[in-house]
């Protein structure tokens, strides 16, 4: 383990907000977000066709969709930050 303190960090000090995100990681928090609430309304509208019950009505399952508009949001997120950091490194 390191002893040492991050740059700008004194131990002791009171701790200010540091702005570390960069391009695409609100896409890819997005996407997460999305993504988990898609696999969520999946798990609660197959929940009935193993249990023999009542299927959900057609939008329990339209919400199911938000699954792969979640992955497609992250993955933006990580193209849109991958870009920026080769124009980073293709800076003099």
């Amino acid at each position: 383990m390191r002893s040492e303190t991050p740059a700008g960090r004194v131990s002791g000090s009171v701790d200010t907000a540091v702005d570390d995100s960069g391009p695409g990681d609100g896409l890819v928090k997005a996407g997460v977000v999305v993504f988990a609430v898609g696999a969520l309304a999946t798990l609660v509208t197959v929940a009935p066709l193993l249990l023999g019950t009542d299927p959900f009505p057609t939008v329990a399952y339209l919400v199911s969709m938000l699954m792969g508009v979640g992955f497609a949001l992250a993955a933006a997120g990580v193209l849109r930050s991958v870009a920026a950091q080769r124009r980073q490194a293709r800076r003099p």
